[in-house]
């Protein structure tokens, strides 16, 4: 068994058993690392697909009541897909699990970051492929079987600007036929499933396929393949390559194919 895996395993080992012996024991641990929030804010400039409806958030109490103390209620309305977010294999899968199907194991592992960020920000239509992957693997190793793969493009930085981060400012299939940033290849999504075993993959731009798709191969091949992904990713620029743990926790919609999430990262230190 190599190294990174018994340091791992390791790791996993001393949390169970400081979660046995009490959140002292817990805290300590964790003071060994930093945790990264990798989640945008969900508000009314929150990135969707042009053709969805956007995030709606309406204040139904806020204030002193009639009894004399204050009390705040809110009520928010949002499409499964957008903001940063969650694919169950329903999205594109017919049969597909939804997301409470998804079990909390395949929501959590050892993370890896692929930086792509110089060839994505060269060509917006860039498509990630195998030798990406290869390269990477020449400096770190290969990648780690379950492990969650997340893809850097470097257009997290273009978060609050939306033609730079989407390609359009347009809605609806005209702004489809506009949308320009990178993706996954649809052979290199195979590659990591068949070849590497992937528990997940993320990545920071709207969609795991590349903007000016029109048939998504790369979604529809991974939800065929159980394998859930993370669209619209923040801060992956924090992260090492290797290292970083990763835990996901999207909305447990019944019958959902999507839903927002909430997406950490702990590196140790």
């Amino acid at each position: 068994m190599k190294m990174r895996y018994i340091v791992f395993f390791v790791f996993l080992a001393m949390l169970l058993t400081a979660c046995n012996r009490g959140s002292q024991d817990v805290a300590s641990l964790l003071a060994g690392g930093r945790w990264f929030d990798l989640t945008w804010d969900f508000d009314e400039n929150t990135v969707y697909w042009p053709t969805n409806e956007t995030f709606r958030h309406d204040t139904v109490s806020y204030g002193i009541n009639a009894s004399g103390y204050f009390y705040s209620s809110f009520r928010y309305s949002a499409e499964e897909h957008g903001g940063t977010h969650f694919d169950a294999p329903l999205h594109f899968a017919h049969g597909g699990r939804s997301i409470e199907q998804i079990t909390a194991e395949e929501l959590t592992g050892e993370g890896v970051v692929i930086d792509v960020s110089d060839p994505a920000t060269r060509d917006r239509d860039y498509l990630i492929g195998i030798q990406d992957f290869m390269n990477w693997e020449k400096k770190y190793g290969p990648i780690p079987e379950q492990a969650i793969v997340l893809l850097f493009t470097g257009f997290g930085a273009y978060w609050k600007d939306h033609l730079k981060y989407t390609g359009t400012q347009k809605s609806g299939k005209e702004g489809v036929d506009e949308l320009h940033f990178p993706g996954l290849g649809p052979e290199a999504a195979k590659w990591l499933v068949n070849e590497r075993h992937i528990k997940a993959v993320g990545i920071d731009t709207p969609s795991i396929d590349f903007g000016q798709s029109k048939d998504f191969l790369t979604h529809r091949f991974l939800c065929g393949s159980n394998i859930t992904a993370y669209e619209n990713i923040a801060h992956l620029e924090h992260l090492p390559a290797k290292g970083a743990y990763i835990v996901a926790a999207p909305m447990k919609i019944r019958g959902g194919s999507g839903s927002p999430l909430r997406l950490f990262a702990w590196v140790k230190q």
